[in-house]
């Protein structure tokens, strides 16, 4: 199982990599496909069936062709030729070297695996199960919140068929 937990977890850090290293905007979407599946991988074994289902269905899937048909209709031209700037460059080592401190940080004050997640099986009632407890969730408390990110996805796709619209000369 350790064994596992090793390979999806360097699978999703090469695809997360591939995402900031390349520079073809298709190729880094389809990196970022790679470690959603990594993360699904590794909440499946976390026996986190669901999250890491809509993981899969949501993220890896429908999230994923929105970012690839709003990247075909920008229409984004190649940047393979260009170089950072110093700063930048310097920028993200600082950026890097401070997330590694703090994972290492994290880990050996906590010890790896320490830290446990309450259990929802407390939580749940009798015959309930997470996605009983998720839909009746979205269905009634978080309805309108739901509703309103629905609206804004709606108004961002069209916004960006709008702007990438060329006018005809």
């Amino acid at each position: 199982m350790t064994f596992l937990f090793f390979i999806f977890a360097a699978l999703t850090l090469f695809g997360g990599i591939g995402v900031v290293v390349n520079r073809n905007p298709v190729t880094s979407a389809f990196s970022m496909i790679l470690s959603f599946l990594g993360l699904a991988a590794l909440f499946i074994q976390l026996n986190a069936y669901l999250v890491g289902v809509l993981q899969i269905l949501v993220y890896a899937g429908a999230i994923m062709v929105l970012f690839l048909f709003i990247i075909m209709l920008l229409d984004i031209p190649k940047a393979e030729n260009k170089r950072f700037p110093v700063f930048t460059l310097g920028a993200s080592v600082v950026v890097v070297v401070s997330f590694v401190t703090l994972v290492i940080a994290v880990i050996t004050k906590s010890g790896v695996g320490a830290a446990k997640l309450p259990a929802i099986e407390a939580q749940k009632g009798p015959g309930q199960s997470d996605v009983h407890q998720i839909g009746e969730l979205l269905f009634s408390t978080y309805w309108f919140p739901v509703q309103i990110v629905a609206v804004l996805l709606l108004v961002a796709t069209v916004g960006v068929v709008v702007l990438s619209k060329r006018e005809l000369k």
